[in-house]
């Protein structure tokens, strides 16, 4: 799964970050709206890490996205 298709499903798969990272507010889900950098951002925010530690989860965890939407 790319971003393109994170973004265009990102009331579906708002639960999955929800899941992944229960700091996260609605209001931050909002925000976000399925844009990669903003996650990264709020990443930051909530949980006081550093950009590439933020950047690091946000691949991973799409990693593991694409490894699940493989058949």
């Amino acid at each position: 799964m790319n971003w393109d298709q994170i973004e265009g499903n990102w009331k579906q798969i708002k639960g999955n970050v929800r899941t992944q990272w229960g700091k996260l507010t609605d209001d931050d889900l909002e925000v976000v709206a399925g844009k990669r950098d903003k996650l990264a951002g709020v990443l930051q925010e909530r949980y006081g890490i550093a950009k590439e530690a933020a950047e690091k989860q946000v691949k991973d965890w799409e990693d593991r996205l694409k490894d699940a939407d493989r058949p």
